[in-house]
């Protein structure tokens, strides 16, 4: 069981590190809103959805959607184009056009189905979980991939708590607040490009 938590820290850790379109919106929260526990709700809703998409992947369907080349295809397909949208919104946000006096602030119902939007339809962070998360865990059986799961999801918790912590701490930097938004933006428009490049033959 020790070497299946090992695993799954190592795993998440190496996954969730770099600042995809979900990171970097949990970050510009933190540093957006005024206070830590105005942030804790996209902390919340991103950590809902790899908890989802984990335990799924760790004891379902994650052979099945790729077994499926259609269906993976579609699902990269409506994640370029939502990411595109998204990274529209976070740009025009970081110049100013958010719902709180200007900041970037967002209130809690925009925070959480932003980031469960930013969550489960990124399918770059959907094949991280089904492609590896999944397959990875089919090396244990019984309590062993318990283990591997909850070990994944403690990781992806404690992560974005961590970035809406880096977040606040930094939020009094000048211009940081637009720089982390349309930072975002500009993640979000590299991971569709990444994206269409593997639908290139």
């Amino acid at each position: 069981m020790i070497a299946a938590v090992i695993h799954g820290v190592v795993l998440a850790f190496g996954l969730i590190l770099p600042l995809g379109p979900q990171n970097t919106f949990v970050l510009a929260q933190g540093a957006s809103q005024p206070s830590l526990v105005r942030a804790l709700p996209a902390v919340i809703a991103a950590g809902l959805c790899d908890t989802l998409l984990i335990l799924v992947a760790v004891f379902g369907v994650s052979v099945a959607v790729l077994g499926i080349p259609w269906l993976k295809m579609a699902l990269v397909g409506g994640g370029i184009v939502f990411l595109i949208v998204v990274g529209v919104m976070l740009w025009r946000n970081g110049g100013g056009g958010s719902d709180n006096e200007g900041t970037g602030a967002w209130s809690v119902r925009r925070q959480m189905a932003f980031t469960m939007s930013v969550s489960l339809l990124n399918p770059h962070a959907i094949l991280d979980t089904v492609g590896v998360i999944g397959p990875s865990s089919l090396a244990y059986d019984g309590t062993g991939r318990v283990a591997f799961a909850v070990a994944c999801v403690s990781v992806s918790w404690l992560f974005f708590l961590f970035l809406a912590v880096l977040g606040r701490s930094v939020s009094s930097i000048r211009g940081v607040r637009i720089l982390l938004s349309r930072g975002s933006a500009v993640i979000m428009w590299g991971t569709a490009v990444y994206l269409l490049t593997t639908l290139i033959p």
